[in-house]
């Protein structure tokens, strides 16, 4: 299957494999939201709460996104979980309490499994694409895999990834990305790379990440969410098939990513612009 320029067909068959997703038939977008890491039961019940309420009223196709632990952290200190089991249980009762499907990432192969017992599609860390083991874990789950796009990857060698999943019985595989290194602590989109990717897979732009700024001296990564609107329109207008993008009620207070998080907030506004330009684009 190739998902050419405008061929909306991509988004279609990205979610054939998504037990409970809703709007299927919307023509818009879908969504993976949520915080980046899961900090607690109840923040995690009120950020899903609120993104339903949205995606309900604009009818976006959604998907919780909550990392169960963070395993790339810039120090030793940095926040990594709440215990595995434990946020894995959260984001089941996310999934059972507001019927949404979710998402989270996985680091070792060990996880895959486990993680596959609680959540809907498991997704493969930008650092660790290449991970063979791992994707290949990830693919003999049956879920669908997410393949965020490694920050020193070309879009053409997204397509090697892709293969793997399929190699491992597995056709349900979607490409994110998530922005390539400028220099040492920028990042930057090819929006060049989005018509590439959607011939090997559906893709998302996860529009959050690609703002981070790493490798800061104080080992805290920054970024720039005054750019989220600007980078996520442009990956309407050329046609991603989904979005990915991190919210929080206290971006300040977060205890993952917080620098370039969407304030909760903001999202309502945001989605609204977005499926707007969204039916222009289906239209022209």
């Amino acid at each position: 299957m190739v998902y050419l320029h405008r061929n909306f067909k991509g988004f279609i068959m990205a979610l054939q494999n998504i037990p409970n997703i809703k709007h299927v038939n919307s023509d818009n977008f879908f969504l993976l939201c949520g915080p980046c890491a899961i900090e607690g039961e109840d923040m995690a019940l009120r950020i899903a709460e609120k993104v339903i309420s949205i995606t309900d009223k604009l009818e976006i196709p959604y998907v919780f996104k909550g990392s169960f632990k963070k395993a790339n952290r810039s120090r030793i200190d940095s926040f990594t979980g709440i215990g595995n089991e434990k946020a894995l249980k959260i984001l089941r009762k996310v999934s059972e309490t507001f019927d949404v499907p979710t998402v989270t990432d996985i680091h070792e192969a060990s996880d895959a499994d486990m993680a596959a017992e609680y959540v809907d599609v498991l997704q493969i860390p930008a650092f660790l694409v290449r991970q063979t083991d791992l994707v290949v874990a990830a693919a003999e789950t049956g879920k669908t895999v997410n393949l965020k796009k490694g920050q020193f990857m070309s879009p053409e060698a997204m397509k090697h990834a892709v293969q793997k999943v399929k190699d491992a019985g597995n056709e349900h595989a979607w490409i994110t990305d998530r922005g390539t290194m400028f220099g040492y602590q920028d990042m930057i989109v090819d929006f060049r790379g989005i018509p590439t990717m959607r011939e090997y897979a559906p893709t998302v732009l996860d529009v959050t990440h690609s703002l981070q700024q790493p490798n800061q001296s104080v080992g805290v990564t920054g970024g720039r969410p005054d750019m989220i609107e600007t980078i996520a329109r442009a990956g309407v207008v050329n046609n991603v098939d989904g979005l990915f993008i991190e919210t929080h009620f206290d971006p300040a207070n977060a205890k993952s990513d917080g620098a370039n998080m969407l304030h909760l907030d903001n999202l309502e506004s945001l989605l609204t612009n977005l499926t707007a330009i969204r039916k222009v684009v289906t239209n022209f």
